[in-house]
């Protein structure tokens, strides 16, 4: 393979996850990314006790990244023989924790938002 192509990506991912699951899993990453950008614009800053405490959240989201990996492959974690499959593992990991961590940030600011706003008055 000398070329990376969107569309073989495209078609691997909705070989091992299913269309539905798929297309849930973009839905999220699209709508949860719009929710952060429009509070970040919105409320002109980043909540650190409310980061933190999404943070800690993240941590759960890269562990259930895992085991959703681990389910949608036909291998699981003894099966990682070299550097390019722990590197994966912990890129799975990563990027769960970071997009649980985005998502719970929006979730929480968009339904929080009444009550931060009248405690600093």
């Amino acid at each position: 393979m000398k070329e990376l192509d969107p569309l073989i990506l495209l078609a691997v991912f909705q070989e091992m996850l299913g269309t539905p699951l798929l297309a849930l899993l973009v839905l999220l990453v699209v709508g949860g990314t719009l929710a952060f950008a429009a509070l970040l614009w919105r409320e002109g800053k980043l909540v650190a006790t409310r980061l933190v405490r999404c943070q800690l959240l993240g941590l759960a989201g890269g562990v259930l990244a895992l085991v959703l990996m681990a389910k949608v492959s036909s291998s699981g974690f003894t099966d990682a023989g070299g550097p390019a499959d722990w590197f994966l593992i912990a890129m799975v990991f990563g990027l769960g924790a970071i997009g649980t961590t985005v998502i719970g940030y929006a979730t929480a600011g968009w339904l929080l938002r009444g009550q931060t706003t009248s405690q600093s008055r």
